[in-house]
Formats: structure tokens, sequence, C-alpha cells
């Protein structure tokens, strides 16, 4: 299925704010280093377009945002719609984000960790550079506070089912999948992604699940 290109922000519009190089970050990633605020921060890796980003700061402004998309073009489409939308409690950032979680992220301080729609990676000796892997599960459970959450969502079942049981193998401390419902669309920008949009158009189903961290 054909995708629209992504297109860069104009050189009018001012992303410095909305953007970040990974060289640019705090040496630790919390909502006062990023923002100068202690509140909750979720994480989105892999933010695409940005729209979840974007819709998610709208309406819930006593969190903060991070998305991290290791496209920079896309790291930079989305910064625009941040900044587009003025919004002051999400950033985006330009880089891979799993040394981030190694490195950067102290143990129980995450409120949320979003992975929506990740590449597949069809071809079986790829798969090990799955966004949802031993590596990156094992970091978003130690990055997640008590009681966090972490939401991951594909239209790939093969994908969906590995990811499932190998969060069952190797982090039971998130519990067990709570299936998560299909959002009522009134118009077209009622959904979190722009794939949940594109699957919904041609009617390929997708499997939502969240966790909650015990």
């Amino acid at each position: 299925m054909p995708r629209s290109p992504i297109k860069r922000p104009p050189a009018s519009l001012d992303i410095s704010r909305t953007l970040r190089t990974v060289e640019q970050l705090p040496p630790q990633l919390t909502g006062q280093a990023l923002f100068g605020r202690d509140l909750p921060l979720e994480i989105e890796i892999g933010s695409g377009k940005g729209l979840f980003l974007s819709n998610a700061a709208s309406a819930e402004t006593s969190h903060l945002f991070l998305g991290i998309e290791i496209m920079d073009k896309y790291a930079q489409h989305s910064a625009g719609r941040l900044a587009k939308a003025e919004l002051d409690n999400a950033i985006m950032v330009s880089g891979n984000a799993e040394p981030l979680f190694q490195e950067r992220i102290e143990a129980g301080t995450l409120e949320a960790v979003h992975v929506y729609f990740p590449d597949p990676w069809w071809k079986k000796r790829h798969r090990r550079r799955r966004v949802v892997n031993p590596t990156s599960i094992t970091n978003i459970a130690r990055a997640l506070r008590s009681g966090g959450r972490f939401h991951f969502w594909t239209d790939v079942l093969d994908y969906f089912e590995t990811a499932v049981e190998m969060i069952a193998e190797i982090t039971p401390e998130l519990g067990v999948p709570i299936p998560e419902e299909e959002l009522e669309a009134n118009h077209d920008l009622d959904y979190r992604t722009h794939f949940e949009r594109r699957s919904r158009k041609y009617h390929i189903p997708v499997y939502r699940v969240r966790y909650e961290k015990r």
C-alpha cells in the first residue's frame, strides 16, 4: 500500500525547541532535566509522523512526552507538528531509543512507554532489529515505575504473538497483557497513529495490548 511522502518542516518554522539530537540530551532523561518540571514522563519509541505524540500531549497536559525516532526526516516532521501545535510538554529526539533506555533512564521513573506499529522486519534474519526484542523489553520493564504502563500495538499477528510470549517469559513483572479496545472514530483524525488510520481504511486487523508493571 502506498505511503504519502514525508515532508520536512518549512524553513520558516522554528523547531529548535521541539527537536533534539542525542548529543543535546541531558545525562539522565527526566521530566526535570528535559522540561524543567517534575511531572510524569511518557516515552514513545518510533514516533513516525508524530500524530500520537501531538494528540497525547494535547489531551494530557499534566504529563510530559518524549518521542524517539531513529529516522531523522520523520523526527523533524514530528517536531514540526509539535511546534505548529505550540505544545510545551512534548519534544522529539532524532536517534536510537535502545541505548537511551540502557544508559540515560533511571529504573522506576517512567509513567508509560508506547510502541505503535513498529517495523515488522519480515525476513527472519532481520527480526533481531525489531523494536520489541529481549533487550528493549528488559530495559522498558526496568524503566517503568510500579503501575507504569507499556502499550504495544501492531497489525502483524506474528509480531504480536512473538512479543506477548517473550514478555511473559523474560519480564513477568509486567503482568498479563490487557486488551485495549479500538477507539471510536467520529472523524478522520480520531486515530492514535497514521498506521492505525491506514489499517482501518484497508480493514486490516490491529492487535492492541497494554501492560501494567507490578
